[in-house]
């Protein structure tokens, strides 16, 4: 049976949102989001301080 796909909300950055969620073979990951309208970035990594790092640097395209 795969492993439940849901998104935790761990913090937010400015914009951008982390979580963590499974992925499909079952491990950890954190995805970086952003929530501004139209912006559509996102991005998964391996550890909390890499997504850290992508939300704090992320600048949004879109304004």
């Amino acid at each position: 049976m795969p492993a439940r796909d849901h998104f935790h909300s761990v913090m937010r950055i400015g914009p951008v949102q982390i979580g963590t969620h499974r992925d499909r073979h079952g491990q950890t990951k954190y995805a970086a989001v952003c929530t501004s309208d139209r912006c559509g970035w996102s991005s998964d990594y391996s550890s909390q301080s890499a997504a850290q790092l992508a939300a704090r640097t992320h600048r949004c395209r879109v304004r």
